[in-house]
């Protein structure tokens, strides 16, 4: 939201009257003590983008009892979890921007020395730490203890993100948003346009939606990038969910008549103030200035790599992360040069599908990809192999045996091009070996076809989800 509001802020003159800000980034990891945002260093901006179970606005004031039922909110029960954790990765040029979901459950090291827990308790358990240690302290004043405790929690988050990329990404600039944002600023932009592979029910989140495309907005909204019930990939969904929530508002606002509509736009920048805090420093119209050449269709969507779900003692059930990993996986994306693929234009020659036996090794770290990417193979005719856990690899190549290199082109080709083909004489005739990269998207391979009753296209619900980006619309789960 943040990403394409600025240009907003960047056109209606009075960009920070009424702006709540932090002073998160200058005195927790940048050392500096002038109060100054870091520069950075390579002129890429890296934003924390954090959505938190707050049951108050950006100022602090209590949501009504009225809003929280109409938001399907619950009860505050004081934790603030961090529920939604993106880091916005621009380049200088500011043409691109990569998104990159963490999800909440991943079983990290937290920082400041709370130990291995879920990501999305970082900022509680600090928050809470503090404000214990200031009452002990003989501190009675509860608006000072607020404000100082969730600081410090905003800190300790910033800085287990940052330690677990191992320095790839320092994070520059810091948003925050709360139950009530999506629901202000959807409405003030009129909805935005999703698709879902069928229809889903969930009392939780209040969802209740059916299949196909659809245009949301307020608390349909919020109800949307919350549902995890139900889903089959559970939280993992529900990211892909927020991922084509926020590409949908990207293009919302970038490839329409948004920007030059100043009454919606005012309206815009109005529920923006009051449901986001930003970091202390950060210079808007400067940003703006670096974001005039952002198109939607670049905005591309990406989730670390995590492990199958885990039971814990203490945390219960956790995604496992394997910190190199997740910094390989970092480092690939946060070069400054776009996705390459060589897409194959013609069919290769060779013998037919049926006769490539093809085994999958997932080398991306990515949950269950081995096994989709299979099953997408199987569905083109190719014959089963084995789907198993590979060496972690950027790159996705396809292993042949000697002289079987057009087998590989043709699993190539299914794969959608971005695979290179590599000649190993320990790979048996007849077979291929797949190792599935970091830098792996699946071809979007949805039926058009298959439509509902009012002509609406909806994908496959066994066809992987193709890649997210913020030009078009993805039916998800």
């Amino acid at each position: 939201m943040l990403v394409v509001t600025w240009y907003g802020w960047y056109y209606l003159g009075d960009i920070d009257d009424g702006v709540t800000r932090t002073d998160v980034i200058s005195s927790s990891t940048s050392g500096q003590a002038d109060g100054k945002a870091r520069k950075p260093l390579d002129g890429a901006v890296d934003i924390l983008l954090v959505g938190v179970d707050s049951r108050t606005d950006a100022q602090g004031n209590p949501l009504s009892d009225e809003v929280l039922a109409l938001l399907n909110g619950g009860v505050a029960d004081g934790t603030m979890n961090t529920d939604t954790m993106i880091l916005v990765h621009i380049p200088q040029d500011g043409t691109r921007a990569v998104a990159i979901s963490f999800p909440r459950d991943a079983y990290v090291e937290i920082a400041d020395g709370f130990g291995k827990h879920k990501l999305n308790s970082a900022m509680a358990r600090q928050r809470n730490d503090t404000a214990q240690r200031l009452r002990e302290k003989g501190v009675t004043d509860e608006d000072r203890i607020e404000l100082e405790s969730t600081l410090a929690g905003r800190k300790t988050l910033i800085k287990t993100i940052e330690g677990l990329t191992g320095g790839a990404i320092t994070v520059d600039q810091y948003a925050e948003v709360n139950l009530a944002s999506f629901y202000e600023v959807t409405k003030a932009i009129g909805g935005v346009e999703v698709c879902l592979k069928q229809a889903t029910q969930d009392s939780d989140s209040g969802a209740n939606f059916q299949a196909g495309r659809q245009t949301i907005s307020g608390a349909q909204a919020l109800s949307f990038v919350r549902q995890r019930g139900g889903l089959p990939g559970g939280d993992l969904d529900r990211i892909v969910r927020q991922q084509v929530f926020i590409g949908a508002l990207a293009r919302k606002v970038l490839s329409t008549g948004t920007l030059t509509d100043f009454d919606r736009l005012d309206q815009l920048v109005t529920a923006v103030k009051k449901s986001v805090v930003i970091s202390e420093g950060w210079n808007i119209p400067e940003f703006a200035e670096q974001m005039q050449g952002l198109v939607s269709g670049n905005i591309q969507f990406r989730t670390i790599p995590v492990g199958e779900p885990t039971d814990t003692y203490s945390d219960g059930n956790v995604l496992p992360v394997d910190p190199a990993r997740v910094r390989q996986f970092i480092k690939g994306l946060a070069t400054d040069q776009g996705p390459s693929t060589s897409p194959t234009t013609t069919t290769p020659a060779g013998p037919p599908n049926s006769a490539i036996t093809v085994h999958v090794y997932n080398s991306a770290g990515v949950l269950r990809l081995a096994a989709t990417v299979l099953d997408m193979l199987v569905q083109q005719g190719f014959r089963p192999g084995v789907a198993e856990t590979g060496t972690y690899t950027e790159t996705t190549s396809v292993r042949h045996a000697p002289g079987e290199r057009s087998s590989a082109e043709k699993v190539i080709e299914a794969l959608g091009g971005n695979a290179e083909a590599v000649e190993d004489d320990s790979v048996p005739r007849g077979q291929v070996l797949v190792y599935v990269g970091a830098d792996f998207t699946p071809p979007d391979r949805s039926d058009p076809a298959s439509v509902d009753g009012a002509g609406t296209g909806v994908a496959s619900t066994t066809s992987p989800t193709p890649p997210i980006t913020a030009d078009g619309v993805v039916c998800v789960n």
